[in-house]
C-alpha cells in the first residue's frame, strides 16, 4: 500500500516544549474509513497529537498528510475546510439554541458574516440536519433548547456539529468521560455508525470501550509510539504491560 491511500500519513512528527520532546519522530498511518484508538498514561502525547494534526500547535519537523496534501504550515481553519473535524474534552454547543438551530449553524455555507446574512434555511440544509440528527440518536429532539439535554446527549450533538461539516477525518478527545452506561453503549454504536464512510481517530482511557469500538489501537508513551494493533495484540505486548503496571 503506497503513502498516498492513506487518508492520514505521519511520518518521522517531533515538537518541542522548552526542550522537552512531546512528540518524539512519531509516524503513524489511519485508513480510509478506519476508526483508530489512541491510548496510553498521562503525558504521553496523544492531545498534542490531535492538536497538531488540526494545526493548534506547531510542528518542530516530520510531516503530516492528509489525503496526500501536506498539513505542516496550513492555517486551523484551512485543515477544516479540507475535512478534518476535532472535538475537544469540553463539548462548546450554543446551550440556548435547539438542537435544530446548533446544527444548523454547523453547516459550512453559513461560515463568514456574508455567508451568515445570506444564509437560507433551505430544504438541502433541512435535509441534512435531520439526517445528522438521525446519526446522532436525536432526531426526536430538534425543537429542544440544547441545554436541557443530558450530558451524552450534549456530546452527541456536538459530534453532529462537526458531521455537518462532512469531514472525512474526525477526532474525539475522551468521548464518553462522564457518560452512562447506557449512553456509552450508544455512543459505541454512533462511532461505528460515522466511521463507515470516514476515519475516526478516539482518545479513550476506558478499555473496555476501547475493545468494543477499535479497529486498530496505538499506545502511545512519552512521545512515541510504544505498540500498535488489535486490543488484544496490544493488551499481551511485554512493553504496553510493563508501562501500564509501571504506572
Amino acid at each position: 500500500m503506497s503513502n498516498t491511500d492513506f487518508t492520514l500519513a505521519i511520518e518521522d512528527l517531533s515538537v518541542s516544549f522548552d526542550g522537552f520532546k512531546a512528540i518524539d519522530a512519531l509516524t503513524l498511518y489511519v485508513d480510509k474509513n478506519e476508526l483508530r484508538v489512541i491510548i496510553g498514561p498521562n503525558g504521553a502525547g496523544k492531545t498534542t497529537l490531535l492538536d497538531l494534526i488540526c494545526g493548534k500547535t506547531r510542528a518542530s519537523g516530520g510531516s503530516i498528510k492528509f489525503k496526500n496534501t501536506e498539513l505542516l504550515g496550513m492555517a486551523e481553519y484551512r485543515r477544516v475546510r479540507l475535512g478534518i473535524g476535532r472535538k475537544f474534552q469540553t463539548p462548546s454547543i450554543y446551550e440556548n439554541l435547539s438542537v435544530f438551530k446548533n446544527l444548523e449553524v454547523s453547516f459550512p455555507r453559513g461560515r463568514s458574516v456574508f455567508g451568515a446574512l445570506a444564509f437560507e434555511c433551505d430544504q438541502s440544509v433541512s435535509a441534512r440536519i435531520r439526517e445528522v440528527a438521525e446519526e446522532i440518536g436525536l432526531e426526536d429532539k430538534l425543537d429542544t433548547e440544547a441545554g436541557l439535554l443530558s450530558h451524552g446527549q450534549k456530546q452527541w450533538l456536538e459530534i453532529g456539529m462537526l458531521l455537518m461539516q462532512n469531514p472525512e477525518l474526525l477526532m474525539l478527545d475522551e468521548p464518553i468521560a462522564g457518560m452512562s452506561a447506557k449512553e456509552r453503549e450508544l455512543t459505541a454504536e454512533l462511532l461505528e455508525r460515522i466511521c463507515k464512510n470516514r476515519s475516526v481517530i478516539v482518545i479513550e482511557h476506558d478499555m473496555d470501550f476501547v475493545k468494543r469500538i477499535a479497529h486498530k489501537v496505538t499506545v502511545m508513551h512519552q512521545g512515541k509510539i510504544l505498540a500498535e494493533g488489535s486490543m488484544e495484540q496490544v493488551q499481551n505486548h511485554p512493553k504496553v504491560i510493563d508501562v501500564y503496571l509501571g504506572h
